[in-house]
């Protein structure tokens, strides 16, 4: 936490001291040119700990020992404390020339055979996406230090999945699907404009279909990995793996931290 006195506060991460301040100094390369970047060094080790993650609690199927850990992150039924929007999960993508991205999306569904989440199919994640259909998705849930970490295939849901998702978002987010050309240039004041044009636009309809430009996405597993916080960096890894498009019995592996 911060202290009391502003000219004395320090910021934390995740309880690890940030670095102190320096004395105003500001280092110069070689060409005499002035840097205004400074090195960050994080020194301190935050200790992590939780119930221990024995093979033998594990369920047989990842997508369901996914969701008994999920359950248990949105709604604890003991002292553990509440895991703040769990949904949120980094994705990542790499395009044709192999350079990666990433981004935070929310999980929306997990079905018998992946894990969903909607957006823009003409966005900079879907273009990717259809470029290479391989990509990775990582919860982090901070509160309770558990992580998911799961690799496979990507296929879009079927339009009647994705219509009938879209029918239960909030009004506002529908007419802001339809207005904004995700990860295109805009220049200031642009998508509002949009957005109140469309919302004149759907003004006497009750209900506001769905784009075609717009649908969920389906990663499918062939990978999957729970991560539980032990002292000292010894953590919990049990990773289920099995063959791309297979139906069969997942294997299950502990892995060394």
């Amino acid at each position: 936490m911060a202290s009391s006195s502003a000219s004395n506060s320090v910021q934390h991460l995740y309880g690890t001291p940030a670095p102190q301040p320096s004395n105003g100094e500001k280092q110069s390369n070689t060409d005499g040119v002035e840097k205004g970047i400074e090195n960050i060094k994080l020194t301190s080790h935050n200790q992590y700990k939780t119930p221990r993650l024995l093979r033998e609690n594990l369920d047989e199927n990842p997508l369901k020992q996914f969701n008994a850990w999920f359950s248990s992150a949105l709604e604890p039924k003991d002292d553990t404390p509440v895991v703040h929007e769990p949904e949120a999960m980094t994705l990542c993508t790499v395009n044709s020339k192999n350079i990666p991205s990433s981004r935070i999306v929310l999980l929306k569904t997990v079905d018998d055979k992946g894990f969903i989440f909607f957006t823009n199919y003409n966005s900079r994640k879907s273009k990717e996406l259809n470029e290479n259909p391989y990509t990775s998705i990582t919860f982090y849930w901070r509160e309770i230090s558990k992580s998911v970490r799961v690799i496979g295939k990507i296929e879009k849901i079927s339009r009647k999945e994705s219509e009938d998702y879209f029918k239960t978002r909030p009004r506002g987010s529908q007419i802001g699907a339809w207005s904004s050309k995700q990860s295109t240039k805009v220049e200031e004041g642009q998508v509002q404009n949009i957005v109140n044009e469309k919302t004149k636009e759907f003004q006497n309809k009750d209900q506001i279909d769905c784009p075609e430009f717009w649908g969920g996405w389906r990663i499918v597993p062939f990978e999957v990995e729970f991560w539980s916080g032990q002292p000292s960096r010894l953590h919990d890894r049990f990773r289920y793996t099995r063959e791309e498009g297979s139906t069969g019995e997942w294997e299950i592996n502990r892995l060394a931290p």
